[in-house]
This record gives C-alpha cells, sequence and structure tokens, in this order.
C-alpha cells in the first residue's frame, strides 16, 4: 500500500508535496511552522492541507499495523491464503479490513461454533453446494444424527445457524448492506415506556424518523443524548423484504435444490439475528463520527473568531464583574494587564450606595487617566452598564463602556492557574481582571481557559472528548501563531501554544525571563534551559521581541531569513530602519536576484510583506458595540423591534444573539438571510456585531426569536 499516493488522491494534492509533508513531519516539525516556512518545501500547502496529510497518515499507518496484527493471527489459524492476503493488502479502508477479518476473527459461543462442534459443518457445505434435487432434507440429514444431534430437525437447524453465519461473515455482503442501510435506511425514535406523557426537551423526537443520509448532525447528536438519558429508544430501519430478496438472490443458486428453503430460512435468520443488528450499530456509529465531526468543525469555527476578536489594545482599562447583593468587583488594569488596583462598589440594590459607588469610579478614572471600562456580560452586567453610562453623563466624561462576554472567567478564576498568578485575590476579583484582559487582548487571555468552557460549542458535551480536545487544540495554536507572541509579555499559557514550545518549555522561558530580564534577541532563545536547535527553528519567527537589538525580531521573518534581508540592505544601500513600512524603497526589490535552493518566491513574498507592515497583528480594529439604553429585559421585548446585538454562538441551525436582555436571542438559518444558505457561518461568526428584528418573545420558556432578514 502506498500510502503517500493514497493521501495524495485523497486529499487532492500533488504526491511530492505529500511527501515532503511527511518527511518535516518525521523530521519533528509543527504545522504552523511548515505552513509558515517550509512553502516551498511543501508547494505552498496551507495548514488545513497540511493537517488532512497529518491525519490520513495516521489513518493509513494504524491501517497497516492492524493489517500485519490480522495477517500474523490468520497465519496463526494456518488459514492465509495467497488470494486473501492481497484481499487484505489491497484495501484500503479499516472497516472493509474487519470484514474480511471477521471470519477468522476469535469467537465466543455461538450457535454456529456449537454446531461445527457437533459436526454439523459438512452438511451445511452440502446443503450449500446445491446440487441434490432429489430426496428429501430429513433423508440426507439423518446421517448426522448423533448423541449431540438426537434428530433431523437438530441436525438441520444447526446446519442453518453456520450457514447463517457464512451470510453475515461474507464482507461483499456486509459492504453492500452498509449501501442501503446508509442510502434507503431511516433512523427512528420513539418515547420509552415509562417516559410516556412526560414533558422534556426531547419530546419532538417521542415520534420521529428521517433519513439517515440527509439527517443533520445536530439532530442526530439529539437523538444520541436522547437515548442516553433514557428517553427515547433509537433503531435503524430498512426496506427488509428487499433486503431478503437481495440476498436470496445471491446466495440461492439452484432453486430446485432440496434444500433452497432451508437456505432461504437460514439468510432470513442471518439478517434478522445478525446483520441487521451489526450493521445498525455500524451506521449509528458512521452517524455519529460525522455528527461529532461537524460539530467539532462548528465548535472551531467558533472558538477561532473568539480568539480572534479585536483587541482594545494597550490600553489601562477598569473591569468591572457585576453583581448585585455581593457588590460589583472592581480591578484596575494597565496597558499590559497587570492589576493595579481593586475594589468593590455598591451601587445597586438591595445596597443602592450610588453616590459613593460614583465618586470611586470618578477617583480611579482620574488617577489611572482610563477611557475604557469593561463590564462582564453576567448576572447585573446590563444593571452595571447602566451606572456606568449614567455615571459619564453625570461627570461628562468621555468613557466608553464595552460589555464583554464573560463566559468561563468564573471557572478561570477558581483555576489552579489564577490561583498561582493571584494567590491573595478572592476568585470574584480574578474574575474581574479576566474581563478586563479579554477586552486588551482576547486571545491572550482566553487560551487560559478550557475551550469547552467558553459557551460557544454544540453538544460538547455528547462528542468524541479526545477528538473535540485535539481539534481545539489546533485551533488555538493556529490563532495564537497567526498573530504571533510577544516573548517579554507573554504567560505560559500562551507561550506553550507557540510552534515547537509546549508547556514545559513555556515555563523554562517564564522562568528565565523572571531571572535574568526581558529578552533584547530571539538569539537570546538559546540561553534558555531545554530549549534547543530544533526547538528554536520551530518558535523564532512567532516570537516577537518589541524595541529590541534587531528590528528583525519584532517581524515574523524567522531568523533563519536574516542574511536574505542583510543582502537586500547591502544591495540597496540602506538600514534595516530605512526599509521597514518604506514602500518606494520595498517596491525596487528585484525578487528573481534572491531565489536560491533553499529561497525560493514564497518566502520571499512572506520578507516583503513584513518588511512592509513588520509584526502586523492580522486582527480587525477594535470597535465597541452598544446595546439598546431602554431594553434591558426579556419583559421590554415586543415583536419587530429592530435592535443592535452581537453574536455569541453559531450553530448549525442558526445563530445565538446577545440583544442585552440576560437571553440570547435565536436567529434560525431561515432568518439569516432574504436567500438560501447552508451554512450559518457563511453569514456570520462569533463575536460579529448584527442588527436583529424581534419576531417573537416566549417570556414563560424565555425564547426568544430573532431574524436578520432585510426588508424589500
Amino acid at each position: 500500500m502506498n500510502i503517500t499516493r493514497l493521501i495524495a488522491e485523497d486529499c487532492s494534492i500533488a504526491e511530492k508535496s505529500v511527501q515532503n509533508t511527511i518527511r518535516l513531519f518525521d523530521d519533528g516539525a509543527t504545522v504552523p511552522f511548515i505552513a509558515r516556512y517550509r512553502k516551498e518545501v511543501t508547494g505552498n500547502l496551507d495548514e488545513t492541507q497540511i493537517r488532512d496529510i497529518k491525519e490520513r497518515h495516521t489513518y493509513y499507518t494504524e491501517l497497516n499495523e492492524r493489517k500485519e496484527t490480522i495477517i500474523a493471527s490468520i497465519k496463526e489459524q494456518d488459514a492465509l491464503t495467497e488470494n486473501l492476503l492481497r484481499k487484505i493488502e489491497s484495501t484500503t479502508s479499516k472497516t472493509e479490513l474487519e470484514d474480511i477479518y471477521l471470519p477468522y476473527k476469535p469467537k465466543r459461543k455461538t450457535r454456529a461454533v456449537i454446531a461445527r462442534e457437533k459436526g454439523l459443518e459438512p452438511l451445511a457445505k452440502r446443503m450449500m453446494a446445491q446440487q441434490d434435487v432429489s430426496g428429501s432434507a430429513d433423508t440426507l440429514a439423518a446421517s448426522f444424527i448423533t448423541n449431540d444431534v438426537p434428530d433431523t430437525e437438530a441436525a438441520l437447524n444447526g446446519a442453518r445457524d453456520i450457514i447463517a453465519e457464512w451470510v453475515n461473515e461474507d464482507s461483499a455482503v456486509r459492504q453492500r448492506l452498509r449501501q442501503i442501510f446508509f442510502q434507503n435506511g431511516s433512523i427512528c425514535s420513539a418515547v420509552k415506556k415509562d417516559k410516556k406523557g412526560e414533558p422534556s426537551k426531547f419530546e419532538q423526537y417521542y415520534d420521529f424518523q428521517e433519513a439517515v443520509k440527509s439527517i443533520p448532525s445536530h439532530r442526530a447528536l439529539a437523538l444520541f443524548r436522547g437515548e442516553n438519558e433514557d428517553f427515547l429508544s433509537l433503531s435503524i430501519e430498512v426496506p427488509r423484504d428487499t433486503i431478503i430478496t437481495e440476498l436470496n438472490n445471491r446466495f440461492i443458486k439452484n432453486k430446485r435444490c432440496i434444500f433452497a428453503a432451508h437456505i432461504e430460512n437460514a439468510v432470513s435468520d442471518a439478517f434478522q439475528r445478525l446483520l441487521h443488528p451489526s450493521i445498525s450499530t455500524d451506521i449509528r456509529q458512521e452517524l455519529k463520527e460525522k455528527a461529532d465531526l461537524t460539530a467539532i468543525d462548528t465548535f472551531a469555527k467558533n472558538l477561532r473568531t473568539i480568539l480572534l476578536a479585536p483587541p482594545l489594545g494597550a490600553q489601562p482599562v477598569i473591569a468591572l464583574d457585576p453583581g448585585f447583593r455581593t457588590g460589583i468587583k472592581t480591578a484596575v488594569l494597565d496597558a499590559t494587564g497587570r492589576l493595579l488596583e481593586h475594589t468593590a462598589i455598591y451601587p445597586l440594590a438591595p445596597h443602592s450606595k450610588t453616590d459613593e459607588a460614583h465618586d470611586i469610579i470618578q477617583s480611579l478614572i482620574k488617577r489611572y487617566a482610563i477611557k475604557y471600562i469593561a463590564v462582564g456580560n453576567g448576572t447585573a452586567g446590563r444593571e452595571t452598564e447602566a451606572f456606568i453610562r449614567d455615571h459619564s453623563k453625570l461627570f461628562r466624561n468621555d468613557i466608553q463602556c464595552v460589555m464583554v462576554n464573560e463566559s468561563g472567567a468564573s471557572i478561570y478564576s477558581v483555576s489552579d492557574k489564577a490561583r498561582e498568578e493571584f494567590p491573595d485575590l478572592d476568585a470574584t476579583v480574578r474574575g474581574a481582571v479576566s474581563i478586563g484582559r479579554r477586552l486588551q487582548d482576547p486571545l491572550a487571555e482566553l487560551v487560559k481557559i478550557e475551550p469547552r468552557s467558553l459557551g460557544v460549542g454544540q453538544y460538547q458535551h455528547d462528542v468524541n472528548q479526545n477528538l473535540l480536545r485535539s481539534k481545539l487544540d489546533d485551533e488555538v495554536e493556529h490563532c495564537v501563531n497567526l498573530v504571533g507572541v510577544d516573548l517579554n509579555t507573554a504567560s505560559a499559557d500562551l507561550l506553550s501554544y507557540t510552534a515547537g514550545i509546549g508547556p514545559k518549555l513555556a515555563q523554562e522561558i517564564v522562568k528565565y525571563r523572571s531571572e535574568n530580564g526581558q529578552f533584547s534577541s530571539r538569539k537570546e532563545l538559546m540561553s534558555v534551559p531545554r530549549l534547543g536547535a530544533k526547538a528554536f527553528e520551530q518558535c523564532a519567527g512567532f516570537l516577537r521581541i518589541r524595541n529590541g537589538k534587531n528590528p528583525l525580531d519584532a517581524s515574523a521573518i524567522h531568523p533563519e531569513s536574516y542574511p536574505i534581508v542583510e543582502r537586500i540592505l547591502r544591495d540597496l544601500k540602506a538600514s534595516i530602519t530605512d526599509i521597514m513600512g518604506n514602500e518606494r524603497l520595498i517596491s525596487s526589490i528585484r525578487k528573481e536576484q534572491y531565489v536560491s535552493e533553499t529561497t525560493g518566491v514564497h518566502t520571499l513574498n512572506d520578507i516583503i510583506a513584513e518588511l512592509l507592515k513588520p509584526g502586523r497583528d492580522p486582527r480587525k480594529s477594535f470597535e465597541a458595540v452598544a446595546f439598546r439604553e431602554d431594553i434591558r429585559e426579556i419583559t421590554d421585548l415586543q415583536p419587530g423591534m429592530v435592535l443592535p446585538g452581537i453574536v455569541t454562538n453559531v450553530t448549525n441551525f442558526g445563530a445565538f444573539v446577545d440583544i442585552g436582555v440576560h437571553q440570547d436571542g435565536l436567529v434560525h438559518i431561515s432568518e439569516l438571510a432574504n436567500s438560501y444558505i447552508s451554512d450559518p457561518h457563511d453569514i456570520v461568526s462569533t463575536g460579529d456585531p448584527v442588527t436583529v428584528k424581534v419576531v417573537s418573545v416566549d417570556t414563560v420558556r424565555k425564547r426568544v426569536s430573532l431574524s436578520m432578514k432585510q426588508a424589500t
């Protein structure tokens, strides 16, 4: 099996590119490094293509290992033929491989195994030969009567059990049935008897049926959850009579044979007792895997937009973690996110110490030259926002009040990471700090929080957890390396996602920085204990040093390319400070002069782009979104209202939007646009500011339906 060729065909990528990418992985290269700094080697593959190659390589490697195990097992049984070996070696599917192995797989005491032990396999073979057209089946079966086989009925029953197992273990049959189950099958659900009449979130599935091939992932996952929570019974229904007819045509070669009816009986038994349960399980597993992948992909897309949300940047902020009875925890952060001061204010009921709170806030604004205040969007968020807006009017301050999604902040505030950074602070103060830092730099703060706690998933607790964790880690890694990491300010959490570093090296870097002061050059990384040449190669281009010895250290240009930049500077008779951002000078560079075996056009294009805008942040510019001041509770809403909002989550069936009433509204996929769309992500992303119209309000169930359709 040529793995490289198979991957190339699967991914529609040139075989040479696949081969070179696999070689880079074998040498310890990371996905971000390969995508950014080895474009000539891969043929300019992007991260998605590179990860696809990695996944398919893992699949085929595992397949080969399984083949070796199976071949060894069949050899031990002295049953390996040339034809069987070719069949095993040629298959490219794990499912098909297991079908081939099924007849040779060690079995428990099945009915067929017991029948063989009673000596009935010769009778089963004679029946399947279908050469007997005269006499009676009972007469021929009589010769198999023994102490273990009391009569001809027992002999024929045992032989039919063996035939049923042969039908079940026929790999071509199993492959064909999977096609029928998928193309013509339906997944059906019914309420459990003891739950009949009981209201639940699964009521719409109490009597439900949908085609296997077209059921969307969110409904499939809902059905599986209903089954796991013991509300629903699930089954896969298929056209049984059609399947039985096809199987009979396949196995009954001579209808005049005296055993034809017995074979027909065995075929029916094989389907009902063995094939239907087995193939149903396979189809359910396939449905689950596909639904998992779709849900995880949706989660990953939402996570990416949250992590890449526009940062406020290096601005001091006041961060407020709202509360009624416990007060509003107030933290002041400097432009780097360092905690300067914290306190609590009590302007809201039941305390209503409004004047005192105004004085404290005004004092902090003046002392620290504050222009931005971050307010968590949880309980008492809108009331706190209103207090700050009143404060701004009262004191005539030009203050921007920004609502910040605080999902996961409470989990972070009691985490080991938070306790390690602020051992003497109350958890609520840590939460306020996290809210403020999310405004300053969402990526740097959110990497500290388990992605599954950010509230942007769909059935995240029902999907394959290992796959979810891996995919989300990949997404965080992508975002961190896309933006780049400030080596002198980054936390260990942020550093750990930098290509080639990981948690242990991240701690070593932070420790070195703490003991030796700020890094002045990328080369100094080589002095960090346990950070060798390979790790340096992988991480150096993604780490930034502002105001260091070499201005290139603040860019995404890899140190291995510094000699090329130096050649360019010599040829232009310019300094590095002359060329950076100088469009006229950069446009005079003749790229063809610098192409070599190791440096191609792709790398030179990247170098020139970085010289034009060194260390450019790929994220959008920050823009604050304000909710309508008169809309604070769900009871304030009326159908027809047009409101500003922020997208908080995107699913396969629509988008959830925060409109400032403590309950996100749903814009169903059919209400996202005037024209048909198949994927909500084509229209909106998490964090997008949007304008929505209220369609309906259910205050009892706290459900708000919204629309983004434009009036025509």
